[in-house]
């Protein structure tokens, strides 16, 4: 039992810490990360962060290159609830990058009435 755990939370950690939704604001507007919306682009049309860069969750290999200038900053990763921001994480700590995850994902974010942005 104990191992079980000990291994989630190795896990958990390897795919980077959870924050809340007024962290990633904060930490946003003072610039100190950058927001990574992997959710498909038409979710991400209907409504994402202000700020938030698009990469689909299935199109995220081939894209890290794209966040190269940003690897000195905090990338918050969100999605629709969390499923896949796990995932992005441990692969974005792989490559060097510091991930963290908006806890909920959009659907938290929108839950307490955040804004978001339409395109």
């Amino acid at each position: 039992m104990t191992l079980i755990y000990l291994y989630a939370i190795n896990e958990r950690a390897k795919s980077g810490k959870t924050i809340s939704p007024h962290v990633v604001t904060r930490m946003i507007n003072s610039e100190e990360a950058i927001l990574l919306d992997v959710r498909e682009t038409k979710d991400f049309s209907l409504g994402h962060i202000a700020g938030a860069i698009n990469i689909p969750y299935a199109k995220l290999n081939q894209r890290i290159p794209q966040l190269e200038q940003y690897r000195t900053k905090a990338i918050i990763i969100a999605d629709k609830q969390s499923q896949h921001s796990g995932s992005v994480g441990r692969k974005l700590q792989q490559e060097g990058f510091s991930a963290l995850r908006l806890t909920g994902g959009m659907m938290e974010w929108q839950n307490q009435s955040l804004p978001v942005v339409k395109e």
